[in-house]
Order: structure tokens, then sequence, then C-alpha cells
């Protein structure tokens, strides 16, 4: 039973269990229960009954009602976790996704019977395609992972076609953690290129590793210090001039929809993040969309099937020999396609172009409000996102983590911290352009606050959060001792 002033947000469900109390009503069964349980094997039959909670209805919706307010999330709170570009999801797309023709496709229809979603993903490729400068795009990845994966095996398949043996993929130092694992799950050696204090590619030390044994290049562009690479038509013509495909990740498109486009700087492949430029949803585990682009010179080994168009009717390729196969089981992931079609025919070309510039005008603002308390990893103007240091406040004790620990008391989830890794104790802020000017302030209020208690009252922020459900936890210890399982007292 619940222990005396426990808060309700802090009962578990079986601490709120009465016998006797049922959260459901059914009519009696209608078929002799004895003679259904007779024809089940005796092996997979219940000894004794579950342990399940007894608790009413009300108790189930106001347990998880209680469980929902307790997350953050961008409907309730400002979200600035550095390259994850947590804007806020326009309902009207959400509305679009649950179209009884979307919502309720079943994943085998036939293609004569599907026509309305297969015009959308056509129309919608197309779309990305031209935004990214790309001349094809397969909406297949279910995330931007596997859109990672598919870019890398179709260089594999590319460079293979030629009879060519490259065994190396180069991939900045600064780059998102996917970068690698990717090219070591597709087969090929990482070799990591350094970068300068600002983030940007070293070219001398990409020159060095650049010969015929390359077979791509990986790079986000803006950088993960949210500056645009200076020389990166530079970077992409060295790379093509030893033969080495050039990847753009694609997770910080929402610094330059409109005013740059992957394809014109040089790019073979980028993919893309729809849950962080075009407003599908984002987190949970899915569902996901990371929908990869390429030049003409790869499309014959886009994975299959394509969505193709005769006339007027849309169908299914499966007839491509070149292509590097099947991702997925289905296309699991429609609902977030249409979301993504929406959103950018409701924005279009313009609205598109504003998203960024809004984007990087919030990050700078958040900058210049912050550079007077915190160390600014690389000197601004920055893109869509800035980073911040810790250095100075880790002098008096406070570290990045003591830092976004102290923000959730202050009603606030933190930044990325501690990436990128070339910056000491790092947080990075995207504020995305979904923000006002109001939430930035008091966004840029609690941190120069927390600034100012590392100076006058270090033992505030050590003790933080204090006014969660959840009070600080042994992160290490959480790791590699994990409680999964809950077990009544005895």
């Amino acid at each position: 039973m619940p222990y005396d002033n426990q808060p309700e947000y802090d009962r578990l469900v079986f601490e709120l269990s009465s016998p006797g109390r049922e959260a459901f009503s059914l009519p009696e069964p209608d078929v002799p229960v004895e003679g259904a349980r007779a024809r089940i094997p005796a092996g997979y039959l219940r000894r004794e009954p579950a342990a399940l909670p007894e608790v009413s209805e009300l108790d189930v919706v106001r347990h998880y009602s209680r469980l929902s307010q307790m997350n953050y999330g961008i409907d309730t709170h400002f979200y600035p976790l550095g390259s994850c570009t947590m804007k806020y999801n326009p309902r009207i797309n959400e509305d679009m996704a649950r179209l009884p023709g979307f919502g309720r496709l079943h994943p085998l229809t036939p293609a004569p019977h599907a026509q309305g979603a297969l015009a959308l993903m056509h129309r919608l490729a197309g779309m990305l395609a031209e935004i990214s400068g790309m001349d094809a795009v397969s909406l297949q990845p279910a995330a931007g992972a596997q859109g990672e994966m598919a870019g890398v095996l179709m260089i594999r398949a590319y460079h293979a076609a030629r009879g060519e043996r490259r065994t190396k993929v180069l991939v900045p130092d600064s780059a998102h953690g996917t970068n690698p694992a990717t090219t070591a799950l597709a087969g090929y050696e990482v070799i990591e290129v350094k970068s300068t204090p600002s983030g940007e590619v070293e070219v001398d030390d990409l020159e060095r590793h650049l010969g015929p044994d390359v077979a791509a290049f990986m790079i986000t562009v803006p950088n993960t210090l949210g500056n645009f690479e200076p020389r990166i038509v530079e970077i992409t013509e060295r790379c093509h001039a030893h033969g080495a495909q050039v990847y753009m990740d694609g997770a910080n498109l929402n610094a330059i929809l409109g005013i740059t486009r992957p394809g014109d700087l040089g790019f073979d492949v980028c993919h893309f993040n729809l849950h962080k430029t075009f407003t599908t949803p984002h987190g949970g585990g899915g569902p996901g969309a990371g929908p990869v682009g390429v030049k003409a010179h790869l499309e014959p080994f886009l994975p299959v099937p394509v969505v193709t168009k005769d006339g007027e009717r849309y169908g299914l390729d499966w007839k491509r020999p070149k292509s590097i196969g099947k991702l997925h089981g289905f296309w699991g992931n429609v609902g977030m396609l249409v979301r993504a079609y929406a959103y950018i025919r409701t924005m279009g070309a313009e609205g598109l172009r504003a998203v960024s510039d809004n984007a990087v005008l919030n990050a700078n603002y958040v900058m210049k409000r912050l550079e007077g308390h915190y160390d600014v990893a690389a000197a601004g103007p920055c893109m869509h996102e800035c980073v911040l240091s810790a250095r100075r406040q880790k002098k008096h004790g406070v570290s990045a983590m003591d830092v976004a620990k102290r923000l959730l008391d202050l009603g606030f989830y933190a930044p990325s911290t501690y990436f990128p890794l070339i910056v000491e104790e790092a947080l990075m802020v995207e504020p995305t352009e979904t923000e006002s000017k109001e939430t930035l302030d008091a966004f840029c209020d609690a941190m120069i606050r927390i600034a100012r208690e590392a100076e006058t009252d270090v033992s505030v922020i050590h003790a933080a959060p204090t006014t969660t459900p959840v009070r600080r936890l042994d992160q290490a210890r959480a790791a590699r001792e994990p409680s999964l399982r809950w077990r009544p007292e005895a």
C-alpha cells in the first residue's frame, strides 16, 4: 500500500492496488471456459493468477495521466537539445496523417489500390530532391541512421560496379557517432580526420588521407560546432579528384533550407532527418523516416522498391538489378511521409527559407546573450545552434552536467552536454525557429542565473534537481547495474 505522505506521482500502480477493484466491465463469456482451456497445452497455462494490480478505471487514467505530465516535451517545454532540432510539430500535419486513406492503409495493399499514398510519396521524393539539389530520393530508410547506411551501401555498390576496391571512409573527429558506426557496419575501415579549433575540417589532414583506397568522406554541414564549412566546395572537389564520394549528414539541414543545397556544394549523397527538419514526431523509438538523396550516377543503386510514375498511374519498381536491396518489410513510415509532405506544402519555398533564417537568428541571439557568462566554443556568427563551454564554471567545481541538472529545477530541459567531443564541458544549444523571444529570454536568464550561482552558491547546483519526481541519479551505476524490475517489499 502507499506509504504516508507519498506524492501521487511517486506511487507505482501496484501501490494503488486495492483487492476487488477492476478497471473494466465485460460480459460473461458465451462459450464454455473450461472447454476452451482444455484446448490449450498444459505447459502454456498459468499455475496461479498473474500478480497484476487491482485498480479502478479512474485510478488507471489518473496514474498514466500523471506519468505523462512528468515528461519534458515540445508541447509543454522549451527543448534546446543541440543537433536534434526539437521543433514544434504543427497539428495540421497530424490531422493529415490520420486521414483514413493514409491512417488505415494496409501495408499489403496492391499498388493499384494505393494510388493516393504512392502519389504523395512520389511528389515528396521530388520535393526533397529539389530542396537538396539531388537527382533522386529514396523514402525507404526508416530512420536517419538507416538513411546513412543506405547511402554508404550505395557508395560501396557504385565502386564495386566500377571494379574498384576501396576499403576506407574518412570521418571528421567532430562527427555524429552514427557516421563511424555506419561505415564500420558497412565493412569499411574508419579513418578520423582532424578538425580545427572552430570545428572546420583540417583540409591538409584530409588531403593526407585521400587516396585510391578511400571510398567516401562523410561530413555534417553546418558542422557540429554550429558553423558553416567555409571550404566545403574545395573539400568536395579534392575528394572527387581522388575518386571518393562525398556524403553529407543532413542532421543540420534546418540551417540551410532555401539558402544553399547539398547537391550544389558537390555532395553525392545526403540523408534527411524528417523529424528534425520537416516536423514529423521526434523520439520515442519510432516511427521514423530518414530518406536519402543521391546524384544521378548513384540512382541505379537505390533500395527497392522505387516509387514510379507512368502517365497518371503510380507503381512500385522492384526490377532494379543494381539495387542494394530492400531495407525493411513494409512502408511502415508512411505516416511520417504524410506529415513531412503536409509541412512542405504548407510552408512553400519562401516559408522554408524563413525557417532557416529564423533558426539562425534565434541561435545567434542565444549565443550573444550568454557569451559573457559562458565560453563560446567557436567564434560567431553561428548557424542554427551554438556551442558553449562550462570551462569557467568548472573552475568553481560546476560541470556541464551540473548545469544541465540545475536547468531542470528552473523549468527547462538541458542542452546537449559533452558533444561535440572536441569541446571541453560542451553545452550545445539549438533553439530552432519555432521558439519566441520571450522563451529564449527566459532560458537565457536561467543559464545566467546558474553561471552566477556557480560563483556564489555551488551547493544549490550540486543538489539539483530538487523539484523533479526523481532526484539526481548515479548515472555510472545506473548504466552498469540497471534495476529493470520492481519487486514488492517483503
